[in-house]
């Protein structure tokens, strides 16, 4: 197995273009599980750690450029207020080890269904891009558009992950996610909610629930036509009971899960179902606190 370190993103990529079979590295919290239990065997491996820019990110206006490599422990204490879903989910990632080596573009390279960086990314909206480059160009690939099956994305063999944009957060979000403990467990199902009042849309995402991330589009649609009745996003009337459960309903109808050691099938809709109820309650009451704070303001 060949070992490639470059130590800047141009020779990144053109080490990626030599050996477009190479396996990319960075916190390595999923690839050298695989790689010491043999379940991989790529003919080299590409450390990306000497390259500096992937570790960091800034903030344009109202999106924040968040580089392939920002740890997850530096997702929390920096950007829980640009990006408050993606925040919570890093709280649930792993162990401390593991929050401070692993990160959203390893999350995204793996692809797998119960990435917990995905259902935030979904629920922010469909303006969150995955700037994919090679030594041919940069492409801006759409978050709906970036995962193609279990563990397989939308990347070039020669391609790699750069930097995720996604829009800062217009409205309140939440994670949720169903596991043994709280952290370091593969989540059983796990939801992701975002309110964007300024387009008077939600945002939803689902992991650990079908072959790949995925939103939860009619749900998405019904409550954007419940809460456009009676101007909901100006009164701050929360849905209804009814209106909640038919909410989670469409959740968990959305989810195409599969019975494994962690959980059945059912159980996953399930617990989807109440998650999404739950995620919705406490960001609309987030929200009233806020529209209440500006009226007063």
């Amino acid at each position: 197995m060949e070992f490639l370190r470059p130590s800047d993103w141009a020779g990144a990529l053109a080490a990626k273009a030599e050996h477009p079979a190479a396996l990319p590295v960075a916190g390595g919290t999923d690839v050298m599980v695989e790689l010491n239990f043999g379940l991989r065997r790529p003919p080299a491996v590409l450390d990306l750690n000497r390259v500096a820019e992937l570790a960091e990110w800034s903030r344009d206006g109202a999106v924040v450029r968040l580089g392939a490599a920002v740890p997850y422990s530096r997702i929390i204490g920096e950007l829980s207020g640009p990006l408050p879903g993606l925040a919570l989910a890093a709280r649930t990632v792993g162990s401390p080890q593991i929050r401070n080596r692993g990160s959203v573009g390893g999350n995204l390279g793996a692809a797998s269904p119960a990435g917990d960086a995905h259902p935030p990314l979904l629920a922010a909206g469909r303006d969150v891009l995955v700037e994919a480059a090679s030594v041919r160009g940069t492409r801006l690939i759409p978050i709906d558009d970036f995962y193609l099956g279990v563990k397989r994305n939308a990347l070039e063999p020669d391609e790699l992950i750069r930097a995720v944009r996604i829009p800062v957060a217009d409205g309140p979000q939440q994670f949720s996610k169903v596991g043994t403990r709280n952290a370091m467990v593969i989540a059983v199902c796990a939801f992701g909610l975002a309110l964007h009042p300024r387009t008077r849309t939600v945002g939803t995402g689902l992991g650990s629930a079908a072959p790949t991330p995925r939103r939860a589009v009619e749900a998405e649609e019904y409550l954007r036509e419940v809460l456009a009745e009676r101007g909901r996003w100006d009164s701050g009337e929360p849905p209804g009971a009814e209106e909640l459960r038919r909410f989670g309903e469409l959740v968990g109808a959305a989810a195409a899960p599969i019975d494994d050691v962690r959980g059945s099938a059912d159980y996953r809709r399930h617990a989807l179902a109440v998650m999404a109820r739950r995620t919705l309650t406490w960001a609309w009451n987030d929200y009233r606190e806020q529209i209440g704070s500006a009226a007063w303001a």
